[in-house]
C-alpha cells in the first residue's frame, strides 16, 4: 500500500495539462489511475472550432498545427510570446493568421484553431463566436428546409448565378474576423474608459494638493495612457494597412479560394478528349475562371466595409485617449509650477510674519525657510521631470 500511496502522490503532483496515456502499470491500474505522459516543450493548448459551432480543445505541437493549417512555422512565432503586444492579419494561401492583442488564432475555410482558450481574456470572444455560429447554421437548416424541392434540382456549383447569390453571405473566415474585431475594439474602449474614471479624481487631488505622492499617481496615469495609445494605435495601423492594400484583402477569401481549388480539381478530372462532357467542363471552367479573375481582382467589398467599421471605431478610442492625455500636457503643468509657486510664497508669508513676532528664535526661522523652500525646490523638480515624461 506504501507504494501505491506513494505513486498516487507522484500523479497527483503531475500539471494538470499533460495529455493521458492509455497504457498503465499494474500498481496503477489497482487504483484506477492513468500513467500521464508529459507534453513536448512545444505543445500548447487550442481550441478547434468548426463552422458548425462545434469544438474540442487540443494540445498540438508546432509540427502538427502546421501541417493541419498549411502555413510555415515561422507563423508561429507571431502568435507567441515575443510579440504578444503586436497586431497582425496576415494572409496565406490556405489559412489567415490573426494576432490582436489577446486574441491569438489561424483561420482556415472551414475552422479556426483558437490558442490559450482557457483565459479569462479569450472567453467572451469563444462564446460569442459558437453563439454566431450556431445561429447562422440554425438559419441555414430552417432554410434548407424550405427550399429543399428546389435545390435539388440545381447542381451545387451551377454556374455564375448561384456564385453571385452566395456573395452576399459572409464567409466562415470573415466571421472569424468580425468577432474577434468586436471583442478587441470593446475591450480597448472599456479600458479607456475604466483610465477616464481614474484620471479625473487624480488630477483634482493635484490641484487641491501639490505633493509628491499625487505628482506620482500623475506620472502613473500618464505611462499607463501612453501604453495603451501604442496598443490602439497598432489594431488600427493593422485595419488601415489591409484597407489599402485590395490585394491583401483579396487574399483573406479563403473560402472563394478553396471553393475555387475545388472546382478546378473537379475540372482537370481525367475523361475523353473529345466528349461532350469535356466540352462542357471547358466551357464552365472558363465561365468560372473569368469569374473568378474578376472577383480576386475587385470584389473586396465584404472585407472592406467589415474593415471600415470597426476602423472607424478604433480611431474614434484613439482620439479619446488622445484628449485625455492632452489634459496632461506641458501647458497643464506649466500651470501646475506656478501654483507649487504661489504656494511657496504664501508659505513664506508665513515665515516672514513669525520672524516679524518672534525675533527671538532666530534659528528656527532659519531652519522652516530653508525646509520650505527645499521642498518647493523638490516639487519644482517632480513637475518638471513629469513634463519630460
Amino acid at each position: 500500500m506504501g507504494k501505491v500511496a506513494a505513486l498516487r502522490d507522484r500523479l497527483t503532483d503531475r500539471p494538470s495539462y499533460v495529455v493521458l496515456d492509455g497504457k498503465a502499470d499494474s500498481q496503477a491500474v489497482q487504483i484506477n489511475t492513468f500513467v500521464k505522459k508529459k507534453k513536448k516543450p512545444d505543445t500548447r493548448l487550442w481550441m478547434r472550432l468548426l463552422s458548425e459551432g462545434d469544438s474540442e480543445l487540443l494540445e498540438l505541437d508546432r509540427h502538427t498545427l502546421t501541417q493541419l493549417v498549411s502555413i510555415p512555422a515561422r507563423d508561429l512565432r507571431i502568435l507567441g510570446p515575443v510579440f504578444s503586444q503586436s497586431s497582425a492579419i496576415l494572409a496565406r494561401e490556405k489559412a489567415m493568421v490573426v494576432n490582436l492583442e489577446f486574441i491569438k488564432a489561424i483561420v482556415t475555410a472551414q475552422e479556426v484553431f483558437i490558442l490559450d482558450p482557457t483565459s479569462a481574456a479569450v472567453n467572451p470572444f469563444i462564446n460569442q463566436l459558437k453563439g454566431q455560429l450556431r445561429t447562422v447554421k440554425a438559419g441555414h437548416n430552417n432554410q434548407e428546409l424550405m427550399q429543399r424541392k428546389t435545390t435539388e434540382a440545381h447542381d451545387a456549383l451551377s454556374g455564375p448565378d448561384f456564385t453571385a447569390s452566395k456573395q452576399d453571405e459572409l464567409p466562415f473566415e470573415f466571421r472569424v474576423l468580425e468577432v474577434a474585431l468586436d471583442t478587441v475594439c470593446g475591450f480597448l474602449e472599456k479600458e479607456v474608459k475604466d483610465l477616464e474614471c481614474n484620471a479625473y479624481p487624480v488630477l483634482d487631488e493635484l490641484t487641491r494638493n501639490v505633493s509628491t505622492r499625487n505628482l506620482e499617481l500623475v506620472r502613473s496615469l500618464k505611462s499607463d495612457l501612453t501604453r495603451l495609445l501604442s496598443r490602439i494605435q497598432k489594431v488600427r495601423d493593422e485595419m488601415e494597412h489591409l484597407l489599402d492594400d485590395d490585394k491583401d484583402m483579396a487574399d483573406l477569401y479563403l473560402t472563394r479560394k478553396l471553393a475555387l481549388s475545388q472546382l478546378d480539381d473537379f475540372n482537370s478530372l481525367a475523361s475523353p478528349a473529345n466528349s461532350p462532357r469535356v466540352s462542357y467542363l471547358n466551357s464552365r471552367r472558363s465561365s468560372n475562371a473569368s469569374y473568378a479573375g474578376t472577383v480576386d481582382d475587385h470584389n473586396v467589398e465584404q472585407l472592406e466595409m467589415l474593415l471600415e467599421a470597426y476602423f472607424v471605431q478604433v480611431d474614434s478610442t484613439q482620439k479619446k485617449i488622445l484628449a485625455k492625455m492632452s489634459m496632461l500636457s506641458p501647458g497643464w503643468a506649466s500651470d501646475l509650477l506656478f501654483s507649487i509657486s504661489n504656494t511657496s510664497r504664501k508659505i513664506g508669508i508665513h515665515i516672514v510674519f513669525f520672524l516679524y513676532c518672534d525675533l527671538h528664535d532666530v534659528c528656527m526661522c532659519h531652519a522652516l525657510i530653508y525646509r520650505t523652500y527645499c521642498h518647493d525646490i523638490f516639487l519644482i523638480f517632480c513637475a518638471l521631470n513629469f513634463l519630460s515624461t
